[in-house]
């Protein structure tokens, strides 16, 4: 049997001088021009305007998206460095940039042109705030389970349902919509499911309440209501129907942008742990000093590097088109990066004591904001049903 990952070119990492040097640049950006806004952004639950401004003005929402279409013309690699230094100092504005991705993707791989330039242009320059409602409450892993209603009549689709915590779900100009056009078939529940671009000024959209959640507390998570909104046929995505295979390959994508966020995290509670222990003393020694300190940094400096790892070759492999081994990868990156990010924050709370749980250090912030990447984009809990399922499918051939 053929194991899975077996050739030389699945497991190399394709980065560049070009990919440190960008590093270096959204790492300055981050420390000298948005860290000093972190502290207030996270209590008012909101990124300050000049923050996103100055964003803007460097290229961050669109990274990986053509130029003709407004973004930077970068791969994923890229990308996931992006997102990792942006989580490393603000994981919810890293929330609020990536999102536009989520967007931008299905209308990339699946749109039309007149699609691409009106919808993914002003996203990926960062002109405009975009959203992907697609959970509802009662479907989250499963998608499948949705069941907001679109309904074609006189040549429009009329859209009516609810959604709930959508990540800019209430400050969003653009949404994807998922609804069904037909009912589930009985031995195949994704099949009827359709893609839309909706916009946020249709009669009808309406932002219902914002949601207050745990972490990444500054960036805009809300429950939407979809009451007759009339959509034009041209604002379908793709054709009626494949939503669900869009809605999965979008996620497929996407994933390896949240394994990003786990690995920033994860390093930003290292560097805290690390300076901590040797600025404190306890009984006359730093804390540094004590075994079962060195232990904990030890194994965080261990599984941060692994984590990342793990994700700039999912990176590589979907930007070196072996889709079918990027796809498991990605998984992989996600679930291991995100778990490890709440590995490190405890440890880093641990080591800080009384500090540790003290919003003011903002030590414990790293930990709740940790748990959102967890269960977004797939929940880790699914991610191991997917690495084994795609990795029996994908690569081994298998039916299951």
């Amino acid at each position: 049997m053929v194991l899975p990952f077996s050739s030389v070119e699945a497991f190399s990492i394709n980065i560049s001088e070009k990919h440190e040097l960008f590093r270096r640049a959204v790492r300055e950006f981050m420390e000298r021009d948005v860290a000093p806004y972190v502290e207030k952004g996270e209590k008012e639950g909101t990124v300050p305007k000049e923050v996103l401004e100055k964003a803007k003005e460097i290229g961050l929402y669109g990274i990986a998206v053509p130029e003709q279409y407004g973004g930077q013309g970068g791969d994923t690699l890229m990308t996931a460095i992006a997102q990792e230094e942006i989580s490393r100092v603000w994981p919810s504005l890293s929330t609020r940039i990536s999102v536009g991705g989520l967007f931008m993707t299905p209308i990339l791989l699946f749109g039309n042109e007149e699609q691409k330039k009106k919808y993914v242009t002003p996203v990926a320059r960062g002109d405009k705030v975009a959203a992907f409602a697609n959970t509802e409450p009662a479907a989250g892993s499963d998608v499948a389970g949705i069941q907001t209603v679109a309904k074609k009549i006189n040549g429009k689709y009329v859209i009516n349902g609810r959604k709930i915590f959508i990540t800019n779900g209430g400050i969003a100009d653009y949404y994807i919509v998922t609804a069904r056009t037909s009912p589930p078939e009985p031995n195949a529940r994704w099949k009827g499911i359709s893609m839309f671009i909706v916009e946020r000024e249709w009669k009808g959209v309406k932002v219902l309440n914002r949601i207050e959640t745990m972490g990444l507390r500054a960036s805009n998570t809300a429950e939407l209501a979809f009451e007759d909104v009339e959509v034009p046929a041209e604002n379908l995505l793709g054709e009626e129907g494949n939503g669900f295979k869009y809605a999965m390959a979008t996620f497929d994508r996407t994933r390896v942008g949240v394994a990003a966020q786990g690995v920033g995290v994860a390093q930003a509670a290292l560097e805290r742990m690390v300076a901590y222990s040797t600025q404190r003393f306890a009984f006359q020694s730093p804390l540094i000093g004590f075994q079962m300190v060195q232990e904990k940094i030890a194994e965080s400096l261990t599984e941060v590097n692994t984590a990342r790892l793990l994700t700039y070759w999912a990176a590589s492999l979907f930007d070196r088109g072996l889709e079918n081994e990027a796809i498991v990868a990605a998984s992989m990156a996600k679930l291991y990066a995100t778990d490890i990010a709440e590995k490190v924050a405890i440890r880093a709370i641990t080591v800080h004591g009384g500090y540790g749980v003290a919003t003011s250090t903002g030590v414990e912030r790293l930990l709740r904001d940790v748990e959102v990447m967890r269960i977004y984009e797939g929940a880790n809990d699914i991610q191991k049903l997917v690495i084994l399922r795609e990795t029996a499918r994908r690569l081994l051939g298998i039916k299951m």
